[in-house]
């Protein structure tokens, strides 16, 4: 049988909360599928589970060719990830809880903004995980401290990959050759999955390696040929001015990534254990942003002087045991991960901006290079009963340890000289090394928790549960201005001389979960939660100011008041149903209502504009998501989701803003009001016994403001929907594939950086520190897929 057919009995390629297919079904033909999921740390069915979930599933995730959390996230009613592309970190979003102003990405690291957590298996660990290979994706809607713990302010995401399988031998070969609209190169992927049996139906090797080359589509058309020498705003109505100091990057949002893992699993009678080693190294060439409004660029136009290449690499070994105690399940997770990310920006216009004096310089181009590393040690124990009985429960001990080695380092080329002969400098200094910053930080987290069940009547259950966690961070910073200290001040042109200060901060808390089902029918639940999500505190990593102030220099460091970020807190409030009528409809959806005190809020220090976390006041969101899934006939599918978030200030928030005041009622920033996805599957059966599937998908969002509020020059990025629509051809063990994804090649700004106010000159010169994120233009591909 088509090892697809079955799935169009359920689920279609669209995510919807609580009823899409996971890694393990329970399926008849023409019927809808009892879908299996781990979120409660029970296999259960998901229409059982008293919490709101999306699960996407491994035929979801090929047939919708879902490659990223943005990809992810359209399908997920109540989850937005602000796309910045591939360059740009992941902002990932739930229900609202967000009150950062729209901007660059940079400072997130190795993280999507820590309300929402992301596991890899049984790990805690934010990476944007290549889909290969996937047993499914779980997506947790509303706080879930006490099971999950730190970044769990609104959700958190699962990514639950395929365990190697001791009783079958398997290969899959992928291959898949696409063209961008606005690209004048194809884009290429391909991969394969081996699954080998070892040992008696016990031992097994699963490995899996793939590589993603994509073409790009944005141009750097404003590149300096020659650092500190070329002008890097010449007269354009020279051409030989423009040629002689400028050059042209086509296409320069590139992309190579390189993914993979390799797991060994034993599997007994009373353990079973899987050890996995994961890899992804992404290599990015540029933004994918325009300067239409700063510059006068095109749709896919950047202005920046230089190319702004981003490398990310992410390790992780983990080792995941079950052992059956016979009264409980014991797991032990054990992940040992590591971090690296290289990388170079564009920073001229934050030092123009300042107007110290680079302006006066005609060849002023300023870099940044940016180098960090991440060690982590995760370990969690936890007891899940197994008894019979009215009774159960779950415990559990966390573990958490990282370290943190930052270096960033800022070049003004040419300048030295300039200084020189312009501002009194006394000497030159060769490696333009204008400003340098060193961070190192360590973070430990330590927590217990629990839950514990009462089963009152076979309908009606009742669940409590509770996490208390104490964390320490301790941060050492140092930083220094070297062409500073060497130009006007006589320094040796070659010396490094941080000012090193180091703080610590310990602090601990605990959250509480309540929640209650009734089941009125075999098919039909309701359900209520009290739960709350925290995100733990810490110190800013910059360098503390001195007191008193030095006069008349350039001071870059953090006052007293912006050096210690406190804890924030969520507590949410929800009504659910789960629902089936007959063999063939489905309907699930939520009412709730969060309250979100001490916002962390991102900031900027009062000297140097450095990047740091403030705390805010309070916030509150409500709303409702739903989704239906309706089987029209054995053939046709047709699903639905949709989400109303109302996510606002609940009092008034001084200098909220940069530096303006919000009020009580003004609407949060970077999440849509309305959000929604349709999807349509047709799978038609041929005479020779393949099948041909045919899909359409649309995904809409509302628009979205850049400020709380829009205050202080904010702005209203407007809503999109995209569209598209597949033919696939299923024959043995072959799979073809044509799609167009976008494919109207629908134009939409998803994200912005700083506000129209930089639209400006200091002296002669235009900025171009506004810019806004673009989405991805419509792609035609070719997938062919061998499975044996």
């Amino acid at each position: 049988m088509n090892p697809h057919a079955l799935f169009r009995a359920s689920a279609l390629s669209a995510a919807i909360a609580g009823i899409v297919q996971p890694g393990t079904t329970v399926a008849q033909p023409g019927a809808l599928e009892e879908v299996i999921v781990t979120a409660t740390r029970r296999a259960e069915s998901v229409q059982d589970i008293p919490i709101n979930i999306t699960a996407l599933s491994a035929d979801m995730i090929e047939r919708e060719r879902l490659t990223n959390l943005a990809e992810v996230s359209r399908r997920v009613p109540g989850m937005t990830v602000v796309d910045q592309g591939a360059r740009g970190g992941d902002i990932l979003t739930v229900r609202g809880l967000n009150v950062d102003s729209l901007n660059a990405s940079e400072v997130l690291g190795n993280s999507g903004g820590d309300t929402v957590a992301t596991y890899v298996g049984e790990i805690p660990l934010y990476i944007d995980l290549k889909l290969n290979d996937m047993e499914r994706v779980e997506v947790l809607i509303g706080p879930q401290g006490t099971l999950y713990g730190a970044g769990t302010l609104g959700g958190a995401v699962r990514f639950i990959p395929r365990k190697p399988d001791p009783e079958a031998l398997a290969l899959e070969l992928r291959g898949e050759l696409y063209d961008l609209s606005q690209s004048s190169d194809l884009g290429t992927e391909g991969g394969l999955t081996i699954n080998i049996p070892l040992l008696d139906d016990r031992l097994a090797m699963r490995a899996s390696v793939d590589f993603t080359d994509d073409p790009g589509f944005i141009d750097y058309n404003f590149l300096v040929r020659r650092p500190g020498i070329s002008l890097p705003q010449p007269d354009f109505g020279d051409p030989d001015a423009v040629r002689n100091n400028l050059r042209r990057q086509a296409d320069a949002n590139t992309e190579e990534t390189l993914s993979g893992r390799v797991a060994l699993r034993y599997r007994g009678e009373q353990i079973d254990g899987t050890l996995t080693y994961y890899y992804q190294n992404m290599d990015v060439g540029a933004r994918q942003i325009n300067h239409r409004e700063a510059f006068g660029t095109g749709r896919y136009e950047a202005a920046h002087r230089y190319l702004e290449p981003n490398e990310r690499e992410n390790q992780l070994l983990a080792l995941e045991l079950v052992a059956d105690l016979g009264f409980a399940e014991l797991t032990s997770a054990t992940g040992v991960s590591r971090y690296e990310e290289q990388g170079q920006r564009d920073q001229t216009d934050l030092l123009l901006n300042f107007e110290y004096g680079y302006e006066e310089f005609p060849a002023f181009a300023a870099f940044t290079r940016e180098d960090a590393e991440e060690d982590r040690l995760n370990q969690e124990l936890r007891l899940v009963s197994t008894s019979e009985g009215p009774l159960t429960w779950i415990a559990g001990l966390f573990y958490n340890k990282s370290e943190l080695d930052a270096l960033s380092r800022e070049f003004t080329p040419g300048f030295d000289q300039f200084a020189v002969d312009n501002f009194g400098g006394v000497q030159l200094r060769p490696d333009a090394l204008e400003y340098i910053e060193i961070t190192a930080n360590s973070l430990t987290e330590k927590a217990v928790f629990g839950e514990i069940g009462y089963q009152i009547t076979d309908a009606w259950q009742v669940t409590l549960g509770a996490r208390y966690f104490e964390y320490e961070s301790d941060i050492g910073t140092g930083f220094d201005l070297p062409l500073l200290n060497t130009v006007f001040f006589g320094a040796p042109p070659d010396l490094i001389d941080p000012i090193l200060q180091s703080n610590s901060v310990e602090d601990d808390g605990s959250l509480f979960k309540f929640n209650t089902s009734y089941h009125f029918t075999d098919d039909i639940m309701a359900f209520f939660t009290i739960s709350e999500g925290y995100r733990i505190g810490g110190l800013n990593s910059v360098p503390e100011c001195p007191d008193p102030l030095p006069p008349g220099v350039q001071n870059v460091c953090a006052l007293p008041d912006e050096v210690l970020i406190e804890p924030d807190k969520t507590v949410n409030y929800e009504l659910g149903l789960h629902s089936q009528f007959g063999e063939h409809i489905l309907f699930n959806a939520s009412l709730f209502y969060i309250d979100w005190d001490d916002i962390q809020v991102a900031d900027v220090t009062a000297n140097g504009g450095l990047p740091i976390i403030g705390n805010g006041n309070s916030a509150r969101s409500m709303g409702v998501e739903m989704a239906g899934q309706w089987l029209l006939t054995d053939r046709i599918t047709l699903m639905g989701s949709y989400a109303y978030t109302d996510a606002e200030l609940a009092e008034d928030a001084p200098g909220l803003v940069d530096g303006e005041d919000a009020l009580d009622g003004d609407r949060l920033a970077g999440t849509p009001e309305h959000q929604g996805s349709l999807a349509l599957n047709y799978a038609i059966p041929l005479a020779d016994g393949s099948e041909v599937e045919l899909d359409w998908s649309m995904t809409a969002t509302g628009d979205i403001l850049t400020k709380v509020g829009n205050r202080n020059n904010g702005e209203t990025l407007p809503g999109y929907a995209l569209h598209n629509v597949s033919a696939s051809w299923y024959k043995d063990a072959w799979t073809l594939t044509v799609y167009a994804d976008n494919v109207f090649d629908k134009y939409a700004e998803t994200s912005v950086r700083q506000d129209s106010s930089f639209i400006r000159q200091v002296g002669d010169v235009d900025l171009r520190r506004y810019y806004k994120n673009v989405n991805r233009p419509r792609q035609t591909g070719l997938r062919l897929v061998y499975r044996f």
